[in-house]
């Protein structure tokens, strides 16, 4: 059974977790600016009334908590945020620095598992920051904040240990993979 457009339309914003071109969407959807213009409003009413609101822009559409729960959220964020970073997130960090930024999925990759949860909680608490991927628009790249080298007591990320050691044997497992990616797409 296919989803209406407006249901579409809530699955890739959801999927997506954060704002979305309009353009992109249009794109994506292969539909004419008319009909995304009546999906959205179809959607907003929709969601009124429900935990979920629709964040639109000018440029961006955005699915986003509903004003109404904030308090709750509010929570949530609290208790993330009283916890300890944990083994995932000081992973995914050091990832981050010592690779000068990374892509969910590059980190994935060298951690071995899925790691949304671990950017989750960096990005919540400021040491990280998203960005759109200069190579590829459709992916974000994370980058350590300013606040993550002040929490590490560091001036730089070159100051962090081993870091041109292991900066080095990160870029070069990271070129290995790109090759034999590129070689498994030759056959």
């Amino acid at each position: 059974m296919a989803l209406s457009l407006p249901h579409t339309l809530q699955a890739l914003l959801f999927a997506s977790g954060e704002a979305m071109p309009k353009k992109q969407i249009l794109t994506l959807l292969e539909i004419p600016e008319d009909m995304l213009a009546a999906a959205i409003h179809e959607l907003a009413g929709e969601l009124e009334g429900t935990g979920l609101a629709l964040i639109e822009t000018s440029m961006e559409l955005e699915l986003r908590t509903s004003p109404a729960a904030a308090g709750v959220v509010d929570k949530l964020r609290k208790n993330e945020l009283s916890r300890d970073l944990g083994k995932a997130g000081l992973e995914s960090l050091a990832i981050i620095l010592y690779q000068n930024g990374a892509t969910r999925s590059e980190v994935d990759y060298v951690r071995g598992v899925n790691s949304t949860a671990a950017l989750r909680s960096l990005l919540m608490r400021g040491l990280v920051e998203r960005s759109i991927d200069a190579t590829d628009r459709r992916r974000a790249r994370y980058t350590a904040s300013v606040d993550a080298l002040a929490h590490l007591g560091l001036s730089r990320m070159q100051d962090l240990p081993n870091f041109t050691e292991l900066a080095g044997t990160l870029a070069a497992h990271q070129a290995a993979n790109e090759e034999a990616i590129l070689e498994a797409e030759a056959v």
